[in-house]
């Protein structure tokens, strides 16, 4: 095989491999699920004692409604639940679907964020794992299950309490009131919890293990994925640690636990994200990833207080449930841009790139927001980008067709040296040096050109990927309705066997004809031996990158083959360009 051509195939195969690296990062692998856990299990230890359930019997005050005020008992009865009950609060942003049973949340639904024409769940809650379960102890204890008494404190608030006792260690008995209490604000996404303990004057404090308790937020956040199918969404775990966001993987089957006391802590998806904020910071954080199901996977943060000390307590947690977006996260940068008067968050970080490549992605987002103020449509601004970056790089691209060229001209001269000196190769080397150095070609300088290029297609890749902006936005209607999904021109009556695709999609057989196009453009004369070789670059990756793309965002399916579609017509160019230099190259010479 002619040396340069292998070259080109191991070029290809290294960009294959990038790309498939490149969404392995974006988008982690998820294992099948394990049993087994990468933390050692913490055995919870009740050092205070064994918890008896009672009867509910504490109403929640009014005055409790603000968090820096203590919790006061005021009225003691023999009221008990006899049924689960739910209960609703809603505002113009969120719907939230209340239990008894724990005083936990079953459904959280962004009301101006659809999915399948419903608005996104934000907690997916399963059988006994539901969304804010408290338990007392560390990560592995059990959600409370009983029934809590309910006072509905206003249209947007909600308390949950109910009396336990504890046996202590020297025989006598404790009591205490555990109480939930949500509150929720007009145009926002974030609400707080207040977990309250309060005891009686024999409670000298709730410590099991090295826990009083543990919250466990929503098992899954939306929207409503399949594992299996969709390997463009995406679940990844951050966390705030000494001012620097820090993230963290953790396989699906595995756990992993964090005890440094770090500000808040992150679940975030492509377009949505589950933030912990607590006003004290966070002893402790378990990430699991267990499931049953490998279909629908687990992402679930356990957050662990450490012992309290003393009969009455109060904590205040916050909770971020909604859009993964700089608008709505930085807001909590500025105290005047936000209900809880918070500064200096920086959740908006969990938004921001981090690596080399940041800088360029701000630049890109920067750029087609520009063409979106001209022309509102993101599919526009996708074309306009393209456009604009091709137009950049073309100086890169016309050197390296012109490397290609030059190298098809020498071919015959590098291939009779090759043979020449096949058995020596260090004369071989030394040979193939002086002809460079003769003839002023570089073998390198073809491959150079696309070397440059690849940190810009990553940056566009990374952004066209995950920008928010993008879920919902209509390129045609009919055809693409939402660049964050694929183009649909129809629903498959069956699933197709193996690739399990269910819809007819036009984009992916444009960006392929655009790829066989640009091979039969670009194609150069062949002897026998490379012919199959060739076939190969010329079919065999865009077959390949047709199976690889063809449930891939509409929106960044548009830049790629867009992206063909002109670097074809600048190859077109080139390739006149070219001829018309060797013609007047030819017609001095004759003259």
């Amino acid at each position: 095989m002619e040396k340069n051509t292998l070259l080109a195939i191991v070029l290809s195969t290294l960009v294959v491999l990038i790309g498939f690296s490149l969404q392995a990062k974006l988008n982690p692998s998820q294992p099948a699920v394990s049993s087994e856990q990468e933390t050692t299990k913490t055995e919870i230890i009740n050092e205070s004692a064994v918890l008896q359930n009672e009867a509910p019997k504490t109403v929640l005050e009014n005055t409790a409604v603000n968090p820096d005020e203590e919790f006061v008992v005021v009225e003691k009865n023999n009221e008990t639940p006899v049924a689960e009950t739910l209960y609703t609060i809603e505002t113009d942003l969120v719907h939230v679907v209340f239990t008894n049973r724990g005083g936990d949340i079953l459904s959280y639904k962004l009301k101006k964020h659809l999915d399948n024409e419903e608005p996104v769940e934000m907690a997916y809650s399963v059988d006994d794992n539901r969304a804010f379960s408290v338990v007392f102890g560390g990560e592995n204890g059990v959600p409370i299950d009983e029934l809590f008494t309910v006072r509905k404190i206003n249209d947007t608030s909600i308390g949950f309490y109910r009396d336990f006792s504890v046996k202590n260690s020297d025989g006598t008995s404790s009591s205490f009131t555990l109480v939930k209490k949500y509150s929720f604000v007009p145009d926002e996404y974030m609400f707080e919890l207040n977990i309250t303990i309060d005891g009686d004057e024999t409670l000298s404090g709730i410590q099991f293990g090295n826990s009083a308790y543990s919250i466990r937020t929503s098992p899954q956040i939306g929207p409503q994925w399949n594992l299996k199918q969709d390997r463009y969404e995406y679940r990844k775990f951050y966390y705030l640690l000494d001012g620097k966001k820090k993230s963290i993987a953790v396989n699906q089957g595995k756990t992993k636990q964090i005890t440094d006391r770090f500000t808040w802590t992150a679940l975030t998806g492509k377009y949505f994200t589950s933030i912990a904020f607590p006003e004290n910071p966070i002893q402790a954080v378990t990430y699991n990833s267990i499931s049953e199901d490998s279909t629908k996977p687990v992402s679930q943060m356990i957050l662990s207080r450490g012992p309290i000390a003393g009969g009455k307590n109060t904590d205040l947690w916050r909770f971020y449930l909604g859009p993964r977006t700089e608008k709505e996260l930085a807001r909590y940068n500025v105290p005047t841009n936000n209900s809880y008067m918070l500064s200096d968050s920086r959740l908006n970080e969990i938004v921001q790139s981090t690596g080399i490549l940041a800088p360029l992605e701000v630049l890109l987002k920067f750029i087609m927001q520009l063409f979106y103020k001209l022309i509102p449509n993101w599919g526009v601004s996708i074309i306009l980008m393209t456009i604009l970056m091709r137009v950049v790089i073309f100086p890169l691209t016309k050197k390296s067709t012109e490397s290609t060229l030059k190298m098809q001209e020498h071919a015959p001269k590098m291939q009779e040296i090759q043979a020449k000196y096949k058995d020596d190769p260090k004369k071989l080397n030394e040979e193939m040096a002086k002809f460079y150095q003769a003839s002023g070609y570089n073998p390198l300088s073809g491959c150079l050109p696309l070397l440059i290029q690849f940190p810009l297609i990553f940056a566009m890749y990374n952004l066209f990927n995950n920008y928010f902006e993008f879920r919902g936005a209509m390129f045609i209607p009919g055809w693409i309705p939402d660049l964050s999904q694929g183009d649909s021109l129809m629903q498959l009556p069956f699933v197709v066997p193996f690739v399990k695709w269910t819809e007819l999609r036009l984009l992916p057989v444009i960006y392929v004809v655009s790829q066989l196009l640009f091979g039969k453009v670009t194609q150069t004369p062949s002897t026998t031996q490379q012919q199959g070789s060739m076939k190969f670059m010329m079919y065999g990756m865009p077959i390949m990158f047709f199976f690889l793309f063809y449930n891939a965002p509409a929106g960044l399916l548009l830049y790629w083959t867009f992206s063909n579609i002109l670097t074809l017509g600048q190859q077109v160019v080139i390739n006149k360009m070219m001829q018309a230099k060797k013609h007047k190259e030819l017609s001095l010479i004759n003259k």
